[in-house]
């Protein structure tokens, strides 16, 4: 299993408390010590399950957004968009529960055009006031189709480390991975009011695969 590069520290601290940990359960537990390691090796597995990186069979797109993560759709509605876009728009939400893939990928084909870190709260992800409450980021690009799309890494209760590797002037990708989010997290994606959306609330999503709107060209 190929494991992302963020996992490099959260596995060496994980390797190292579970060993100690399995040494002084061996030492005063004796007989009993598999009841603590067990659960322990359960964990420690998952570590590795959360940073794996998919195979995925990435398109090219145009008119297509792509869903920017692995997650579940909780959220679709008209919004105005106060931080850059002036302007009403279409917020779709998906959030990302531990056991999701947490690459983030960018949903459309374009130009970056603006990036900022917001330092913030840690309300659950799935919280509507996440979304300009939290830690997050936002970055928007100059799609194919000629519209400024914006979207949000937002960090959960859980989350503490935010990572985007992407700068104004970039070229975007749709499907493509721009950053991470390490553990339960959320990401919002807000088109323009003529976009057809596809998917819909509940929709499971696949990061870089699944088509979730089509912007006017």
């Amino acid at each position: 299993m190929k494991l992302h590069k963020e996992s490099k520290g959260t596995i060496l601290v994980a390797t190292v408390v579970f060993a100690l940990v399995a040494v002084l359960s061996i030492y005063f537990l004796k007989d009993n010590s598999l009841l603590v390691i067990i659960p322990l090796l359960v964990i420690y597995g998952l570590v590795f399950w959360f940073f794996r990186v998919p195979n995925r069979d990435i398109q090219d797109h145009t008119e297509n957004v792509i869903a920017p993560v692995d997650g579940k759709v909780v959220m679709i509605k008209e919004i105005f968009e106060s931080e850059l876009l002036q302007e009403k728009v279409i917020q779709i939400s998906i959030f990302m529960s531990p056991l999701n893939v947490h690459i983030c990928r960018f949903p459309v084909s374009g130009k970056v055009v603006y990036k900022k870190y917001h330092p913030g709260k840690y309300l659950v992800a799935w919280h509507e006031k996440s979304s300009t409450e939290n830690e997050r980021t936002t970055v928007a690009v100059e799609s194919l189709t000629n519209h400024t799309v914006l979207f949000r890494q937002i960090a959960g209760y859980v989350a503490r480390r935010i990572v985007f590797k992407c700068n104004e002037g970039d070229t975007a990708q749709a499907g493509h991975e721009f950053g991470f989010i390490k553990f339960g997290s959320r990401m919002d994606v807000f088109l323009p009011l003529d976009t057809e959306i596809i998917c819909k609330i509940g929709d499971k999503t696949k990061g870089g695969i699944d088509v979730i709107a089509k912007m006017k060209e």
